[in-house]
């Protein structure tokens, strides 16, 4: 067996530097570390590497205790800090690092070396790019607007003593923060000249604010808003925005606004708040907005109708390609959540004429597919609106604690046996054209 083990090893190393590197890079830098020691032939790999990832959690002894305790996070921070240190030394690499992910927690003591190490890294052209994330293991509802305010207010300082950070930034993702008394527009939008993704995780510039992003020189791509606390976001002037997630909304009206955002093609609207949500017409939440291609609706059976304004929707749609639409388990009978509202059912006039085709829509993807006659409805209308669909895509129930929670008691409705969905695929078509149907458990 260990001659084996040594042969095997031998074949390994006879491989080239550009072949070893591009295995190591699969891996997290920690475990790209660990391999160094292996041999001789590795021992250089990890300061070879392009693109580096460092993440505090990836240092945390296991196993851990739940919740994390301050003094494990500290700990992790150390080891963390030495191993960045480590992969930013000069002296030991021969080439830039392209890019660089690097996820802490906030803890002062750590992050003066942190930032000063970035920052040097950085000023000498070692580092190219900067993928920060700013973890928090506390809950967002454990956490008090004092402390999402201080924890704006360190980052911020963080920001102000090592500028080259915001200058090289181009993805940032942050959780608990609270901009209240900073001005996060001038952080997010003016200071950070690269930033490409932005990811927030309950954050917000005051309970219940209106957060206005008008940047026409920003290089935003990915803008992710979950479980914040603004009362709507309007997108004046966002050029080169392609895609917008926006999950778990807490005010009763549509979310968001769109202005100039001309690249926007993925579009993400995702909640099952229990609030008294109202009706908004999809048609005027997408007012001006026409190059849209791929399409997210999951409203978790809630309170939450949108109106087909087929033909209102023509100059949005006219780019979509693809269509996503989630139903879950716990949305329908005893199986749904005490806490939400009671449906009713919406009152709307259908009309079908040839102005509410949609010409370009190629595939239909239905998550949380079950045997049931208004997801039969659903799919035969679109059918009929989309003459050129050409694939559908069918998929058993997405990964919901409240789903995971009924599946033992609830059974399934899935087609898993073949005869089950030639069966399934007979009712869809019903006459109609014949797109390609699968079925993904």
């Amino acid at each position: 067996m260990l001659q084996q083990l040594d042969e095997e090893e031998d074949r390994l190393s006879t491989l080239t530097d550009d072949i070893l590197l591009t295995i190591l890079g699969r891996v997290t830098s920690l475990v790209a570390t660990r391999t160094s020691v292996l041999s001789t032939r590795w021992r250089h790999l990890p300061w070879l590497l392009p693109e580096l990832s460092i993440d505090v959690q990836d240092f945390l002894s296991a196993p851990c205790a739940d919740p994390i305790e301050e003094n494990d996070m500290e700990q992790a921070m150390a080891s963390l800090t030495k191993a960045t240190r480590s992969f930013l030394n000069r002296q030991e690499r021969e080439f830039t690092i392209s890019s660089l992910h690097l996820n802490l927690y906030l803890i002062d003591t750590f992050l003066c070396e942190v930032g000063h190490l970035i920052g040097d890294a950085i000023d000498s052209g070692l580092l190219k790019d900067l993928d920060l994330g700013v973890l928090d293991e506390t809950e967002p509802l454990d956490r008090s607007e004092e402390e999402m305010q201080q924890r704006a207010q360190e980052i911020d300082s963080f920001f102000s003593a090592y500028p080259s950070v915001l200058h090289c930034l181009t993805k940032l993702s942050l959780k608990n923060v609270d901009f209240d008394k900073l001005d996060m527009h001038h952080v997010l939008f003016d200071c950070c000249k690269q930033l490409k993704h932005l990811s927030l995780f309950h954050c917000d510039v005051g309970s219940f604010s209106l957060f206005k992003i008008d940047a026409p020189d920003s290089k935003l791509r990915v803008l992710e808003i979950d479980k914040c606390r603004f009362v709507r976001i309007d997108l004046v002037c966002l050029p080169k925005l392609e895609k917008f997630l926006c999950e778990t909304w807490v005010p009763e009206y549509a979310p968001v606004t769109f202005g100039f955002v001309p690249s926007l093609g993925d579009l993400e609207l995702s909640c099952g708040s229990n609030c008294d949500q109202r009706e908004f017409r999809l048609s005027k939440l997408l007012y001006g907005v026409t190059s849209i291609h791929t399409l997210t609706l999951d409203f978790q059976g809630e309170n939450l109708w949108l109106q087909p304004e087929m033909e209102e929707l023509c100059t949005a749609f006219r780019n979509l390609r693809k269509l996503f639409v989630w139903e879950h388990v716990c949305d329908v009978g005893e199986a749904r959540p005490a806490s939400f509202l009671t449906r009713s059912t919406p009152r709307w006039e259908r009309h079908l004429d040839s102005s509410s085709e949609n010409k370009l829509l190629k595939e239909l993807e239905f998550a949380g597919f079950k045997s049931l006659e208004h997801q039969f409805t659903f799919i035969r209308s679109m059918l009929q609106r989309c003459p050129n669909l050409q694939k559908i895509v069918l998929r058993g129930d997405e990964h919901c604690s409240s789903c995971d929670a009924h599946k033992a008691s609830r059974p399934l409705k899935f087609p898993n046996r073949k005869e089950e969905q030639e069966m399934v695929v007979k009712r869809i078509r019903d006459g109609l054209f014949l797109p390609e149907i699968f079925f993904y458990e």
